[in-house]
């Protein structure tokens, strides 16, 4: 252990990063795909996530399925499996806290860890805490990680992406200026193009250049989110690892995109019905209830038509959202025009109340059919999501149940671990267990 680690991290800050975390799932699901140019996105007819073998072979995400097979005939096609992809994430979660209960969950494919104090409990230098964080993940999930040590979120980031894939990188304080000053300025997170463009009109090319410009001027020209990561840059801690989990949201919105495009329109209301129930589903998850409903519709060109409706009161009841937009629908909806994607926004969000009862009993018919959704989200729980649901979801729901997409379900249902149901189950024993 190194009696100079608290100076060299007077915070130490972990982020892990999954690398092509979507393809290799699929690949450590299925190991002779290893080496192969894996590319997942097939139900959506686009390229979702690929290898590294498929990104050195010319393809890129958001390229059609049509293209791909020409540039790379040897691409695995494969549709998307996000509960898959999820229960790899919790996983990686999971072995994270085995070293520190200070876990933020930043996405599905990457997370942030304060190792700061554990020296002495944990025997090992932070550097080494690192190096054992990662050899366990690669060990246990089968999935390469980068991974970065530093003081503070931002060196933290900066790391993780220096060696990339299966890198591992440690950014001390009193070295952090030899990485910073070979990285340039529109790389560093946070910083978008506009900013970059300002920042290299002033002479700042570089992260070292950022984080050592003068102070007033910084003061003068930098709103506060970049003067933050100014400070991250030097190793000041400003954004502290929240392990809290999110649940408050201004907005829930969920889309989906469907192939072959349809100028069927009961086919395309059916697609917006399920994004409805999707996004209601998430919203009594945090018991929160939407004001406004927003909904559009997304052609072949990609141009989108769209209506906002506002409420009668708040709600996260399916039915009752379903039932305000039929009539904005046909509104919005041409005939013989071919749609993509449907898409719908729940905004204005609040918590979720008992209203009082009204003259004409429309309140007590929505607290009733509330109740009967919180039943359906037991069952959804246990069974799997649209267990039950809408009729006007019918032909959405059989779309996405594909023969293709119950190969998937099959192939996650081998093994059950501890805190997984029934059907969340993935093939991928932990050290120690019997696979």
């Amino acid at each position: 252990m190194k009696c100079y680690d608290h100076r060299r991290y007077p915070k130490a800050i972990l982020h892990v990063d999954g690398d092509s975390f979507f393809a290799q799932c699929e690949v450590a699901k299925n190991p002779h795909l290893r080496g192969l140019p894996v590319v997942t996105g097939s139900e959506r007819g686009i390229a979702s996530a690929l290898t590294y073998e498929a990104k050195a072979a010319g393809v890129k995400r958001g390229m059609p399925i049509h293209e791909i097979k020409k540039i790379c005939p040897d691409a695995v096609v494969l549709p998307s499996d996000y509960e898959s992809y999820s229960l790899y994430a919790l996983r990686m979660y999971s072995i994270v806290r085995r070293y520190t209960p200070e876990v933020e969950e930043y996405s599905i494919d990457e997370c942030f860890a304060d190792l700061t104090g554990l020296r002495r409990p944990l025997r090992m230098s932070y550097e080494r805490m690192a190096e054992c964080i990662k050899r366990d993940l690669v060990a246990e999930l089968g999935i390469t990680f980068s991974v970065g040590l530093a003081p503070s979120k931002v060196l933290a980031k900066v790391a993780s992406k220096w060696r990339k894939p299966d890198g591992l990188s440690f950014i001390p304080l009193n070295k952090a200026h030899i990485y910073l000053s070979k990285l340039p300025v529109e790389n560093v997170w946070g910083i978008g193009s506009q900013t970059s463009a300002f920042l290299r009109k002033h002479g700042i090319r570089t992260a070292h250049h950022l984080a050592v410009a003068d102070p007033e001027w910084s003061e003068r020209n930098l709103s506060k989110p970049y003067l933050e990561i100014r400070k991250e840059l030097l190793g000041e801690v400003v954004f502290e690892v929240d392990r809290v989990l999110k649940t408050e949201y201004r907005s829930i919105s969920k889309t989906k995109t469907f192939t072959p495009p349809s100028s069927d329109r009961s086919f395309v209301f059916s697609q917006l019905s399920k994004n409805i129930e999707n996004a209601c589903i998430k919203a009594r998850r945090y018991g929160l209830a939407a004001e406004r409903v927003y909904f559009y519709l997304k052609r072949c060109d990609f141009k989108c038509a769209g209506m906002e409706i506002k409420m009668s009161r708040a709600t996260a009841v399916p039915q009752v959202i379903v039932s305000c937009l039929e009539e904005a629908f046909g509104k919005i909806y041409r005939e013989g025009v071919s749609y993509r994607a449907t898409g719908v926004v729940l905004g204005n969000l609040c918590k979720e109340s008992v209203s009082q009862h009204d003259l004409f009993g429309y309140s007590t018919r929505v607290d009733k059919t509330r109740v009967i959704c919180s039943h359906i989200d037991k069952l959804q729980g246990k069974y799997g999501k649209h267990t039950v649901f809408l009729g006007s979801s019918m032909q959405a729901i059989r779309f996405g149940s594909s023969k293709e997409g119950e190969n998937v379900k099959e192939r996650r249902k081998n093994l059950r671990f501890k805190g997984e149901t029934e059907r969340k189950r993935l093939g991928i024993p932990f050290l120690g267990e019997a696979s």
